[in-house]
C-alpha cells in the first residue's frame, strides 16, 4: 500500500492551482520564447562552419552567465539558495547537454528537420513522467506517444538514401531537454526563477570550461560576435520558459512550443536556402498531433478531482 502525505497533496493542489491562474500569459510567454530559441539555433548553425559545437555552448553560457551577474548581485537573496540544489545542478547538465547535442546536429542537418525531430521532447516527457514523477500513464497517452515516434521516423527515414545518422543527435537533444522540463516542474514551486537562472548559467559554464580546451578554435570577431547573440537569444528564450511554467501548465503549453518549426522554416530558409522536403512536414505534423493530444489527455487528467490521501497506518 502507498502511503502519501496529506500535506504533499495539498501543497501539490496549490501549486496546480496558481500556475493555471493565468494560462494565456504562460502562452504567450512559451510563444516568445520560441522566437527567440529559432534565432538561437539559426546563428548557432550559421556559427558551426567555423567552430565546434562544445566552443559555441561555451560562448552562449558565458554569455548567459554575465547576463545574470548584475540579477545575481542586485537579488535580494543569495541566488544561490535554493531548495533543491542538487535538482537544480541536473538540471543545469541537461541544459548543457540538450545544447551541445542540439548544436552538434545543426551542423549536418537542415534545420527545420533537426527541429522537427527535437520535437519528440514532448513525447519523452510522457515516459519521464513515470519514473521522476511518479505519474500514471494510460493507454491512450502510450498510443499518442508511439504515433508521435513514427512522426519522428516519417522525418528521418532511417533505411532510405534520405537517413542522416546525425539524426540521433536532435533526438538526445530532444530526451536532455525533456528531463529539463520535467525538473522545471519540480523545481519551480520551491526556487525562484532566478535561482534557476543561476544554477543554469554557472554549472552550464563551468561544465563546458572543462570541455572547451580540448576542441578550442580561436574565433575572428565575426564569430565572437555572432557568439554573443546566440547567447543573448538562447538566454531570453530559457529565461522565458522558466516564467511561462509559473503560470501555466505543461500540458497547457506544450502545443505552443510547437510554433518553433515555423520560425525555424523561415530561418532555414532566409539564411541557408534550406526547404524541408514534404516528408519533413508530415512527420513534424504526425509528431505535433501527437503532442497535441497527449497534452489534452493531461489536461483532462488534471481536471479529475484529488484522490484523497490514504491514512498512515497504525502502529
Amino acid at each position: 500500500m502507498t502511503i502519501t502525505s496529506p500535506s504533499v497533496n495539498d501543497a501539490t493542489r496549490r501549486l496546480t492551482a496558481r500556475h493555471a491562474d493565468h494560462p494565456l500569459r504562460g502562452i504567450a510567454l512559451i510563444v516568445a520564447s520560441t522566437v527567440f530559441l529559432a534565432c538561437s539555433d539559426t546563428m548557432a548553425k550559421y556559427l558551426g562552419k567555423t567552430l565546434p559545437p562544445i566552443e559555441i555552448g561555451w560562448i552562449r553560457f558565458l554569455v548567459f552567465l554575465l547576463i545574470m551577474l548584475p540579477v545575481m548581485l542586485t537579488s535580494s537573496a543569495s541566488p544561490l539558495r535554493s531548495a533543491r540544489p542538487k535538482l537544480q545542478v541536473l538540471r543545469a547538465l541537461a541544459l548543457v547537454g540538450s545544447s551541445v547535442l542540439f548544436i552538434t546536429g545543426l551542423q549536418y542537418l537542415p534545420i527545420a528537420e533537426a527541429s522537427a525531430t527535437s520535437f519528440v521532447a514532448p513525447l519523452f516527457v510522457t515516459a519521464l513522467s513515470i519514473v521522476l514523477l511518479g505519474e500514471a500513464i494510460g493507454i491512450r497517452r502510450w498510443a499518442a506517444t508511439a504515433v508521435g515516434l513514427i512522426g519522428v521516423l516519417i522525418v528521418i527515414r532511417p533505411g532510405s538514401a534520405a537517413f542522416n545518422a546525425a539524426a540521433i543527435f536532435p533526438i538526445l537533444s530532444a530526451l536532455s531537454w525533456a528531463v529539463t522540463l520535467i525538473l522545471t516542474r519540480m523545481i519551480s514551486g520551491a526556487d525562484r526563477a532566478v535561482v534557476t537562472m543561476t544554477f543554469s548559467a554557472l554549472v552550464g559554464l563551468i561544465a563546458l570550461s572543462a570541455m572547451v580546451p580540448f576542441v578550442w578554435v580561436t574565433p575572428s570577431w565575426h564569430d565572437i560576435l555572432i557568439g554573443v547573440l546566440v547567447g543573448l537569444a538562447s538566454t531570453m528564450g530559457q529565461w522565458i520558459v522558466v516564467l511561462a511554467y509559473r503560470y501555466a501548465d505543461a500540458s497547457v503549453l506544450a502545443p505552443f512550443t510547437y510554433s518553433q518549426l515555423v520560425w525555424v522554416t523561415f530561418l532555414g530558409f532566409g539564411m541557408f536556402g534550406e526547404i524541408p522536403d514534404v516528408w519533413t512536414f508530415v512527420g513534424a505534423a504526425v509528431i505535433i498531433a501527437s503532442g497535441i493530444y497527449t497534452a489534452h489527455r493531461e489536461r483532462l487528467r488534471r481536471k479529475q478531482p484529488p484522490v484523497p490521501a490514504e491514512p498512515y497506518p497504525s502502529p
